[in-house]
This record gives C-alpha cells, sequence and structure tokens, in this order.
C-alpha cells in the first residue's frame, strides 16, 4: 500500500498546483452558448485555448477554480493548429509551464485536466498511446504532429492541458473521435510555444514555408546512431510543391528529412518551430536522408501561401 499511496500523493499534489491556472470558458457564439477548457500560459493575463473553442465567439468568460468569473478577450488563434491565446485580468494564479513535448514516449503517464460537460476542473489520467498522429481540421487541412493519448476526454475538455508527471503542460486537448473509446489527441507543447509565441506579438501566425507534404516516421535506433542522426525520428516526405523552395534545394519524394539548422526533425511541430517569420528570406541549413545516405542541402523559406 506504500507505494499506491506515494503514486496517489503525487498525483494529488500535482493537481492542486496546476488547478488554480485551468479555466472554464463559457462562450456566446451567434446567440447559442459553447462550453470549453483553457489555461494560464506565458505570462498570468495569458490563456491559451482552442480556436474552435472561441471561434466566432462575441464573448468569452473565464471561471476560475475558486467560482471567479472574468472576461476573457481573444488575442489571436491559429485554425491550422487549432489554438488561440486569450488575454484575462491578472487572477492571481502561476501560469503553467509548456514542457517538452518533443521528449515524450508512448506509454509515458499523462493527466488531463478541464471541465467536460460543464463540470468544472476534472482530472482523468492515462498514457501517452501515439504520437505523430493527424488530425482532419478546418478547410479540409490537416492538424499536424497531434499527440494521442488514452487519458479520458470529453466535450469540454477541448483547451484544457495536457500534463506529464511534473505537472508541466506537454499537450493542449483538441479533439476526440466520436463513438470510439480511449481515442483523444492533444497539440503538443513544442506547437504551442511557438504559436502562443506569434499570437502575443502579432496577433496572428505567420509561417515560412517549404511546399513539402511531411509525416513524422519512426527509425530503427540501430541505423538512426550508425548515421549519426541526432533521434530515431524524422519527417518522411510524402509530396513536393513544383518550384517551392524545398524542390529547388532538390528535395524529393521519399527523403527523409533530419534536421533545419542542426534542429533535429522529430515531428511537424520541429519543423515549424524552425520556421518563424524571422526565417522568411533566410537561406537554412537542411540535412535530409535518402537511399541511406545523408545529404546536406539550403532551403530559403517564404510565406506561407493562403491555401498551403
Amino acid at each position: 500500500m506504500g507505494l499506491l499511496q506515494h503514486l496517489s500523493d503525487e498525483i494529488a499534489a500535482v493537481v492542486q498546483a496546476v488547478r488554480p491556472a485551468v479555466l472554464h470558458l463559457r462562450t456566446t457564439i451567434k446567440g447559442r452558448s459553447g462550453t470549453g477548457s483553457g489555461f494560464l500560459a506565458g505570462a498570468r493575463n495569458l490563456a491559451l485555448t482552442n480556436h474552435h473553442v472561441v471561434q466566432d465567439a462575441g464573448t468569452v468568460e473565464a471561471t476560475c477554480h475558486d467560482g471567479r468569473t472574468v472576461t476573457a478577450e481573444v488575442l489571436g488563434s491559429d485554425p491550422a493548429t487549432d489554438l488561440a491565446l486569450l488575454r484575462v485580468p491578472d487572477l492571481g494564479a502561476e501560469p503553467l509551464p509548456l514542457g517538452a513535448s518533443q521528449t515524450l514516449r508512448v506509454g509515458d503517464f499523462a493527466l488531463a485536466v478541464g471541465c467536460p460537460h460543464g463540470l468544472s476542473h476534472s482530472v482523468t489520467a492515462g498514457i501517452i498511446s501515439g504520437l505523430g498522429r493527424a488530425l482532419p481540421g478546418p478547410g479540409g487541412r490537416s492538424i499536424e504532429d497531434v499527440i494521442q493519448t488514452d487519458a479520458p476526454l470529453n466535450p469540454g475538455n477541448s483547451g484544457g492541458p495536457l500534463l506529464d508527471p511534473q505537472g508541466q503542460v506537454v499537450g493542449i486537448a483538441t479533439a476526440i473521435l466520436p463513438m470510439a473509446q480511449g481515442l483523444c489527441f492533444a497539440v503538443p507543447s513544442a506547437t504551442a510555444a511557438v504559436v502562443l509565441s506569434e499570437l502575443r506579438e502579432h496577433g496572428k501566425v505567420v509561417r515560412g514555408w517549404l511546399g513539402v507534404a511531411v509525416q513524422g516516421v519512426e527509425l530503427a535506433p540501430g541505423i538512426a546512431h550508425r548515421l549519426g542522426l541526432p533521434a530515431p525520428r524524422a519527417l518522411a516526405v510524402a509530396g513536393v510543391t513544383p518550384d517551392s523552395p524545398a524542390a529547388r534545394a532538390g528535395v524529393q519524394q521519399g527523403d527523409l528529412l533530419v534536421s533545419l539548422e542542426d534542429r533535429p526533425l522529430r515531428g511537424v511541430g520541429d519543423l515549424m518551430a524552425g520556421l518563424p517569420r524571422t526565417a522568411i528570406g533566410s537561406e537554412l541549413r537542411l540535412r535530409l536522408l535518402r537511399h541511406n545516405e545523408i545529404l546536406k542541402t539550403r532551403v530559403r523559406p517564404v510565406a506561407a501561401p493562403a491555401a498551403a
């Protein structure tokens, strides 16, 4: 019983520490009400949530764990990642730290905190069930590189934090699959960190664009070690847009993108993080794997076209 009690105490301590930063959101959209979750991140007066929670909202109210309700302002949102940033009054709670989702492993423990069906500040637990998933997003686009978890999520959990055992945010709950059990998804914190900074500074996200369709893949550790790769994961190129920066750099379908400016490309989130607006027009070092050979090239990102 000692081990179980210790585990129980650890989980309870994490929940107690993070709950003051988790918000229950209520929205009014064209006369209809909606609900979701959010959490303080980046600063005491900023909160992350999902784009779909606050999309077209006329008003957004945030309720704290102690019952206080305040008005929130939407600073900006990013449909491509289903994330939005809110400004709220200083609630006296510390923002939750964004952890390193790049280091997650399938099987890692995870906690989800949110407000499913209006049940304020509910907590569920599970594991990381998969990494590098893709979900259908708005406008026919996919939300890439999402985390799969079996920590139970329900309508209203959207926008709440997915936490590691240290209480750091590793994902933002974004979707469930209807009629499925244990299939829940979250946007990784590595992606959220980039989007948060862009929305805070500019109100929208402007990214560099290479013109590649990619998907995260696992590599055999032995092969990764033999080739001197920084991680046993890479991005498989499924397609290259003609006359795009990637095409001009010689990238081909079937290549595995390994690193950008020495940043390991373990998932689409790493690629996004390596292509901020400041990268547009700059010449970046790109390493790729083709037929068991490491190739080096340089690529110059451009601003992402509206249809990208």
